[in-house]
């Protein structure tokens, strides 16, 4: 497997990560939703093995204070290969600066995080748009 990097919005084909987002599977991602949450966000890696996408993330950061990991998805037919461990470890790398670094995780994946030293949190808390689906899906504790 020999993977292209880049961190460019120039070449991205929206659609194909919409259809990466849906097989990872992270949801339903349209890709205008896409093209406008990527080109908000301060750092981001897309991996391309033979000019197909197979990886991407993000992480939205104000340069100081808070970048927070978002959106790490792997195509099925390359999970277990380290691609996940590697968009972590750039989007690490990148926002050191910052005073903290923040992700949620898919529940049941929390133990992969751990071994990139994140922590779990007592006092994060979220809105969700549909709070319903997140207290199923298991993002949020009812309280």
């Amino acid at each position: 497997m020999s993977l292209l990097w880049k961190e460019s919005l120039i070449e991205v084909d929206w659609d194909e990560l919409s259809a990466l987002y849906k097989a990872a599977p992270l949801g339903d991602k349209s890709a205008d939703w896409l093209k406008t949450a990527f080109s908000n966000s301060m750092f981001r890696w897309f991996a391309f093995d033979d000019c197909v996408l197979v990886a991407a993330g993000r992480a939205l950061a104000d340069g100081v204070d808070c970048s927070y990991i978002c959106d790490v998805a792997v195509l099925p037919s390359h999970q277990g290969k380290g691609l996940g461990r590697e968009i972590i470890q750039r989007l690490v790398e990148q926002s050191k600066q910052h005073r903290k670094i923040i992700l949620y995780s898919v529940p049941g994946k929390e133990s992969f995080y751990k071994k990139f030293g994140f922590k779990r949190m007592k006092t994060a808390m979220a809105i969700f748009k549909d709070q319903n689906s997140a207290l199923a899906q298991g993002y949020l504790i009812e309280s």
